[in-house]
């Protein structure tokens, strides 16, 4: 199907929704606790150092295989070293996994917004039917009798018990979640969140059905919205008293940090997670690429806007936190969270105390959903286009229009994912979350650039690039991925492997079963590289084991310049010749450069 595969319309809604995609949740809730976490404003040594050495390099490796091959990940690696195919099913395999329950995220943003339109947000006391008993808002009395050797008396006294929890943090697990003890406690499916899931899933479905041509449009808004919010929320942010000790917290430097090694981990698995190396995202959006589309201006914009984009959400997140942690008379320390309990704990508690909160908290929380929408139809889009392009027959048979594909991937992701929306869904959702990518993602980066850099070649890829971009890349490229990139993917995936603990979430211990369960879902995409050599040696030509191995490790494609296929002059003439520039007529010039082979 790569002859008629579709491309963007425009360069700038590929641009967008790249941009879209690596610019998600993660960059509003991951990276500020992490700078915060890891060093303060010294953990950006090493953020951008891993940006540049790694997650620059690695991008534009990405993109410069999405593009030439016109290929999703298992197509495009089979083409490239068939030996390593694996690797880009176990792409897929995560992009599968992400899909259940990233769009669970989603849900719940919906949930808070659906209840900013009321007149008192729901989450701002404790006078609810649903509220628990361990409900404190800060105005509630307890009787107490003290006693004395001189006499007794009953005194009134307002004060608040060790186990008492925040109105805000009784709404997210009490009225949202309805939070059982564990995971051995599944509850009842929740409905509602149930419903809202599924509207998730059918605006997915309306943003990819078309390919390209919806997602293109879409993108316009859902990638430059959250821009909008964010930089209202950072203004709103310095304006409120307390604002300049939150951004002290977030921007100061722990030099002594630096030393830990986790700290360096930290900042490449922020990189890859938010540039969205090795899921298979950047490959496929990319597949649809003009042949010629300049690749390291893409690659430049998306790194800086995505590198902006965390430092930007820090300024903002820990503006708003400095407020709260002085309206409550706290530590900065002592009032931030993690993960979902700084977006839907700890952030509605300070719109709580907003003028205008419902406007504020409504803004957000949409904002959360076009950040999470964005990710979500890409990490869809990579499932939709490995089916799509390997059995393209059948679909074309059995399904008759791609929409019919788009629809049953959308359901079955739905389906897998309502585990997460029953009342011990949140357990479930904590353990697929760490599992899914986390253990598995430095591991698949490394066989990925092994495969094309080492196998394939970082050179020959150069001159792919030159033939689309009529120049290779310079040669600080070629360097990371020869040796410096695989060195650090290598080391720090061999660190996290050292330093694995088993998961707990809070003071929660999940059951041994659980543990494996997670391992397993790990393992999904993990034996999908061994799966794929297996298979590649097995189908490959030769008279014996060794001929077999060196087939598979070689590339069936041929470069396009020996066969006649066009460069970039080429082009650049045939341009001329469509604008009345070219008086010579050049020969016919074929485009559909890989499906020929």
């Amino acid at each position: 199907m790569a002859g008629d595969r579709q491309n963007w319309s425009k360069s700038a809604e590929f641009l967008l929704a790249a941009i879209g995609y690596s610019v998600g949740l993660g960059n509003v809730w991951r990276f500020p606790y992490l700078c915060y976490s890891s060093g303060g404003g010294a953990f950006l040594i090493p953020f951008f150092l891993m940006l540049i050495l790694c997650g620059v390099p690695l991008l534009y490796m990405e993109l410069a295989v999405g593009q030439y091959t016109r290929q999703g990940p298992v197509g495009a690696l089979a083409k490239i070293c068939p030996l390593f195919k694996g690797a880009g099913l176990a792409t897929v395999v995560i992009s599968f996994l992400f899909t259940t329950y990233y769009n669970v995220i989603i849900t719940w943003a919906f949930y808070y917004l659906f209840s900013c339109f009321q007149v008192r947000l729901p989450w701002s006391d404790c006078n609810n039917d649903w509220n628990s008993d361990a409900c404190w808002d800060g105005t509630s009395s307890v009787n107490q009798t003290y006693n004395a050797t001189t006499n007794a008396s009953d005194v009134m006294v307002t004060v608040r018990a060790n186990n008492s929890i925040s109105p805000t943090e009784d709404f997210y697990f009490q009225k949202v979640l309805e939070r059982t003890g564990g995971l051995e406690d599944q509850g009842v499916l929740k409905w509602d969140l149930a419903l809202i899931l599924l509207l998730c899933w059918i605006i997915v479905y309306f943003c990819i059905w078309k390919g390209p041509k919806s997602t293109g449009k879409v993108v316009y808004f859902t990638a430059t919205f959250p821009y909008l919010v964010l930089i209202t929320l950072l203004i709103r942010g310095v304006t409120l008293k307390g604002s300049l000790k939150g951004i002290l917290y977030f921007v100061k430097p722990k030099w002594e940090l630096l030393l830990d090694p986790k700290v360096w981990v930290n900042a490449a698995a922020q990189n890859f997670n938010s540039l969205g190396i090795a899921f298979g995202g950047i490959i496929t959006m990319s597949s649809y690429n003009k042949f010629h589309n300049r690749i390291i201006k893409d690659v430049l914009i998306i790194a800086v806007v995505d590198a902006v984009t965390c430092i930007l959400a820090g300024f903002a997140i820990f503006s708003i936190l400095g407020y709260l942690a002085e309206n409550q008379q706290k530590d900065v320390e002592d009032v931030i969270k993690q993960g979902p309990g700084l977006v839907f704990v700890i952030y509605p508690e300070a719109f709580t105390n907003m003028p205008v909160s419902q406007l504020f908290a409504a803004a957000f929380f949409f904002m959360l959903i076009c950040l999470g929408i964005d990710s979500q139809f890409a990490s869809t889009e990579v499932i939709v286009t490995t089916i799509s392009d390997h059995f393209a027959p059948q679909v074309k048979k059995y399904l008759k229009k791609k929409e019919v594909l788009v629809i049953i991937v959308c359901f079955i992701s739905f389906l897998f994912g309502l585990p997460n929306v029953t009342q011990g869904g949140y357990y479930f959702f904590s353990l697929i979350d760490h599992y899914a990518a986390a253990v598995s993602l430095m591991y698949l980066a490394f066989f990925e650039v092994i495969a094309i850099t080492w196998i394939y070649g970082a050179r020959r890829l150069g001159r792919n690039v030159k033939e689309m971009n009529g120049s290779p890349p310079n040669v600080f490229f070629i360097v990371c991925w020869y040796f410096i990139s695989p060195v650090f993917i290598f080391g720090i995936w061999m660190f996290s492997m050292i330093q694995y603990r088993v998961f707990t979430l809070d003071d929660y211990k999940y059951p041994v079963w659980a543990t494996v369960l997670g391992w397993f879902i790990a393992v999904l995409s993990v034996v999908c590289v061994p799966a794929g050599m297996v298979h590649a040696v097995y189908t490959a030509k030769g008279r014996n084991l060794k001929e077999k191995f060196l087939n598979a490790c070689k590339s069936p494609m041929t470069e396009h310049e020996e066969e006649g296929y066009p460069t970039l002059n080429s082009y650049d003439e045939e341009k001329k010749l469509k604008n009345g520039f070219c008086d010579d007529k050049p020969e016919l010039l074929n485009y559909n450069h890989v499906s020929q082979m």
